[in-house]
C-alpha cells in the first residue's frame, strides 16, 4: 500500500456509493471544509440523501454554509488512513457520518478545474487490471478520477467513463484519457495535503504523486 502502519478502510472500494456533507467556515486563510463522509458506515440510502437541506444543517452546525456532495462512487479499489486520534461522528438528516478530512476551498463555491488542497492523511490505490479515467494538464501532469458523481447527471454510469471526454471543455492544453493499468496505481498523501479539482459533471480527480 505504500503506507505502512496505516489502516484499511475497505478492503475493496471500488463502486463503493457514499455521500458527503461539507460544512464551510472561513478563517484568516479563506474559506476551509470540514468534510463528513457516509462512508463505511451506510451506503448513502437516497431517501435520506434527497431530504437533506443544506440551509438548516449550516444553521444547526453554525457554519457560514454546507454543501451536499453526493451520490458519488468510489474508482479506486482500496484506501488506508495512517492510525491517530479517534475520527469524530455525526448525524445528518438520520444519516450517520465520520469526518474524514478538511479543504482549503478556493472559493465557497468551487469552480470545474480548480483546484482545492485536500487534508485527507491516506493511501488511494488503483488495482492493475482496471481502468483509470485521468485528465493530462498542460503541464503533463496527471489527474486520476477518483469519484464518480450523480450530482449534475443523475443517471451517469461506470460504463460511460471510458467516452467521457466527449462531454467534457477542460483548460486549453488539457485532454482526457483511459487506460487499463498493468500495475497498481498509489496516490499517497499520508504525509502532504492531495491536490484535487472537479470536471463541470463534479467527478473528483487527484493529482497522482
Amino acid at each position: 500500500m505504500g503506507d505502512q502502519g496505516s489502516a484499511a478502510f475497505g478492503s475493496d472500494v471500488f463502486g463503493k456509493r457514499y455521500g458527503e456533507v461539507l460544512l464551510i467556515r472561513v478563517g484568516p486563510d479563506g474559506p476551509q471544509a470540514t468534510v463528513f463522509n457516509t462512508f463505511p458506515l451506510n451506503d448513502c440510502p437516497a431517501e435520506l440523501w434527497d431530504a437533506l437541506d443544506a440551509d438548516a444543517i449550516a444553521r444547526e452546525h453554525g457554519a457560514v454554509g454546507a454543501l451536499l456532495n453526493g451520490p458519488r462512487f468510489w474508482l479506486m479499489s482500496s484506501i488506508a488512513k495512517k492510525p491517530g486520534e479517534p475520527q469524530p461522528t455525526a448525524t445528518f438528516g438520520g444519516l450517520d457520518m465520520i469526518e474524514q478530512a478538511t479543504v482549503a476551498m478556493a472559493s465557497n463555491n468551487p469552480q470545474p478545474y480548480s483546484v482545492n488542497k485536500v487534508d485527507r492523511r491516506a493511501v488511494f490505490t488503483f488495482a492493475a487490471g482496471r481502468p483509470v479515467f485521468e485528465l493530462v494538464d498542460n503541464e503533463g501532469r496527471r489527474w486520476v478520477m477518483q469519484t464518480y458523481s450523480q450530482i449534475v447527471d443523475k443517471t451517469l454510469t461506470f460504463d460511460e467513463l471510458s467516452a467521457l471526454g466527449s462531454r467534457l471543455t477542460p483548460p486549453a492544453g488539457w485532454h482526457y484519457e483511459t487506460r487499463t493499468l498493468t500495475e497498481p496505481l498509489v496516490v499517497d498523501t499520508t504525509d502532504t495535503v492531495a491536490n484535487v479539482l472537479m470536471d463541470e459533471l463534479t467527478n473528483t480527480y487527484s493529482m497522482e504523486t
